[in-house]
């Protein structure tokens, strides 16, 4: 996909300038994580007073009545069903050695999506569903799945499907690291790369509801709370990590290995500051 040449970045990087996103990351001991929740959202908020607070997780469909009128359509007959019930059926199948995901995770995996990424302090660093997913799987004597494949997106979808309506819930103990890789997100978020010199927050917070050829940018507010989703543009469904990779290439940057500690830290930010929105997915974009 090329990206349209005629965003309209003055407004935008106005926009951005009152909030202060494109700066540096500040020092540690001024990372306020509550402020930036807060001041992401009111811009949101702001800039499409007419989009309820909970819709946002909706992507572009939440932008314009007609593109919700089409995903209302769309729900009738999701595209991602079918790996949503595969989904299901991996993760109540055992293992070779007799256990499954549900001695993995609390709750045995149910209703659970919305706590994740979370912050291991004892590992100190962001752990994500999928790297959990993958780690119950090797812990079982079991391979690991590709983090951009049909296998992890369907499982990640039916685990983010038990969740479905539950306020995301991330959070970051008092724990310096957590703070630190928090903060990384952020800068990561914000960072321009690749030939193109976007950033993420190039297309998700300057231009939501611009359209790139024929696509609508989705607003960031909400972004992770519908993944995985199932794009057209993929003809399948698509992690997570698929969609930080697609997203460097498209701006014609180097992408990373998925997981990543970027990455991660990316996931951790964005989920943060849209904590209290509904788990949505899996979901479905154009």
């Amino acid at each position: 996909m090329r990206l349209r040449s005629a965003i309209p970045f003055a407004s935008a990087a106005l926009a951005l300038a009152v909030l202060a996103f494109a700066a540096p990351a500040p020092a540690a001991d001024t990372v306020d994580p509550v402020k930036d929740a807060t001041a992401f959202r009111k811009f949101f908020t702001d800039k499409f007073p007419k989009v309820k607070l909970d819709d946002f997780v909706n992507g572009p469909y939440s932008m314009n009545e007609d593109l919700h009128r089409q995903w209302e359509e769309k729900e009738q007959f999701p595209p991602y069903e079918f790996s949503l019930e595969m989904g299901k059926e991996m993760f109540t199948k055992p293992f070779k050695n007799g256990k499954s995901y549900q001695d993995c995770f609390p709750n045995k995996g149910i209703g659970i999506r919305q706590n994740y990424p979370y912050f291991d302090e004892k590992e100190g660093k962001v752990v994500t569903l999928e790297l959990a997913l993958n780690r119950c799987r090797e812990a079982n004597g079991e391979p690991a799945f590709s983090y951009v494949k049909d296998e992890m997106a369907a499982l990640t979808a039916y685990m983010a499907f038990t969740s479905r309506g539950k306020p995301m819930d991330i959070k970051i103990p008092n724990d310096p690291r957590a703070l630190e890789a928090y903060e990384k997100g952020k800068e990561y978020f914000y960072t321009r790369r690749g030939q193109l010199n976007f950033s993420c927050a190039t297309c998700h917070v300057q231009s939501p509801g611009e359209r790139i050829r024929a696509e609508v940018l989705a607003p960031a507010l909400g972004i992770l709370n519908a993944m995985p989703i199932y794009r057209s543009e993929w003809s399948g469904m698509g992690t997570t990590s698929r969609r930080f990779t697609t997203c460097n290439s498209q701006i014609r940057g180097v992408p990373l290995s998925p997981q990543d500690d970027e990455y991660r830290n990316v996931e951790y930010y964005l989920s943060y500051v849209s904590n209290g929105l509904p788990i949505s997915g899996p979901g479905a974009r154009p």
